[in-house]
């Protein structure tokens, strides 16, 4: 048998090996608790070093907790998975959105029109609340929503609420159709109609289901009698990319998103014209046929209209006037007094007896003395520069 080396086992000797292996395992088996142990340890440590230095204020400069508190919780386009580009556009704040109340809006209603001083330009328009049967009620509805939807679908909530508030400032003149489908299909059986969707294809593109609910959401609100105070007593708009002729000649009041509004300048832009009431009667929700000849009259055009609407109105005050005398009929056939000092003048009794006003024409006119040394060059030539 061969001796065993001095410096251990011989490597073939696979008792030795296995013993000595086991030693290790086990000396690592009892050292691993202690390990975990000083690991938990000291994340512990830091843990609480954090929340001592915390409440202490280290970390966290002064002001910045309390902008924290006052901001409240996160807006919805804050955060995850609800959030998009331009989303913050979305979540605007009501008191900030210019959006009034049916209440409001009816209060600042009747305070302009009542106040005949009051210029146009900062009117409110009057609320519009849905009325009619259940069929009327969603016909408005869906009529306002397809409008504010192939108009202003990827616009913000101002740019939606100013379109449906253009069409219900409409619905309340009589120049326009007294219903909400009756304004939004006006002209559709046309080429040239008010909203070009209407007439030029675009309902044939299926709606987004998302950017629909959100345009019928503004609908509602619309029908509710909520009021887009911004946008006035705008009949009329159109987009950035164009500038039609007859923008020039109406009352510009704003850009709002993606359109430039405008109302009348004249009688018809007035408060007070905005006189018909909405009573539901709604026609069906959809385009009219193509039945439409050429005609003199291009009520597309809203000079035309305005025109055509001042003619109206001249003439419907014409017919209201009771049958009077040549001489009387000048202010009273249109509905107004006669200013006071548009009367004729009551003259003493002795220049009655002279002739009354007779006197002041021609060469009845009183002679005076001397002439007022200001005005003794009346009726002369100026002299020639340098004469």
């Amino acid at each position: 048998m061969a001796p065993v080396p001095a410096d251990g086992p011989h490597p073939r000797d696979f008792a030795a090996r296995i013993r000595q292996k086991d030693t290790v395992s086990v000396r690592r088996a009892l050292a691993r608790p202690s390990l975990l142990r000083q690991r938990l340890a000291g994340v512990a440590a830091i843990g609480i070093g954090a929340a001592v230095l915390g409440s202490l204020g280290w970390g966290d400069p002064q002001g910045v907790r309390e902008a924290a508190a006052q901001a409240g919780p996160l807006q919805p386009f804050e955060r995850p998975g609800e959030s998009f580009p331009g989303s913050a556009f979305y979540y605007i704040a009501p008191e900030d959105s210019g959006l009034l109340a049916p209440d409001s809006a009816e209060a600042a209603w009747r305070a302009r029109r009542d106040d005949e001083d009051a210029s146009p330009a900062g009117a409110i328009a009057r609320p519009v609340f849905a009325r009619g049967s259940s069929e009327d009620r969603w016909r408005a509805q869906q009529c306002l929503t397809t409008a504010i939807y192939y108009e202003a679908a990827s616009e913000p909530d101002a740019g939606q609420r100013a379109v449906a508030q253009v069409i219900l400032n409409r619905v309340a003149h009589p120049a326009f159709p007294k219903t909400v489908c009756g304004v939004v299909y006006q002209g559709s059986e046309r080429p040239g109609c008010q909203f070009s969707f209407a007439c030029d294809g675009s309902l044939a593109r299926k709606p987004v289901a998302q950017f629909w609910d959100r345009a019928r959401r503004v609908a509602a609100e619309a029908m509710a009698g909520y009021v887009y105070a911004p946008v006035g007593l705008a009949t009329h708009y159109h987009t950035w990319a164009v500038h039609p002729g007859w923008a020039d000649k109406l009352a510009f009041i704003g850009a709002i998103g993606a359109h430039r509004f405008y109302r009348w300048g004249g009688s018809a832009g007035q408060p007070a014209a905005f006189s018909a009431v909405y009573a539901g009667g709604e026609p069906v929700a959809a385009p009219h046929p193509r039945s439409w000849t050429p005609t003199g009259a291009d009520f597309a055009d809203p000079v035309a209209l305005e025109r055509a609407f001042e003619e109206g109105r001249l003439a419907a005050l014409r017919a209201q006037a009771p049958s009077t005398p040549a001489a009387a009929a000048g202010a009273a056939a249109f509905g107004q007094q006669p200013l006071p000092h548009a009367s004729a003048p009551a003259y003493a009794p002795e220049i009655e007896q002279r002739g009354g006003d007779a006197v002041f024409k021609g060469d009845g006119l009183p002679q005076g003395g001397a002439v007022n040394p200001a005005y003794e060059n009346a009726g002369k030539w100026i002299a020639k520069p340098g004469a």
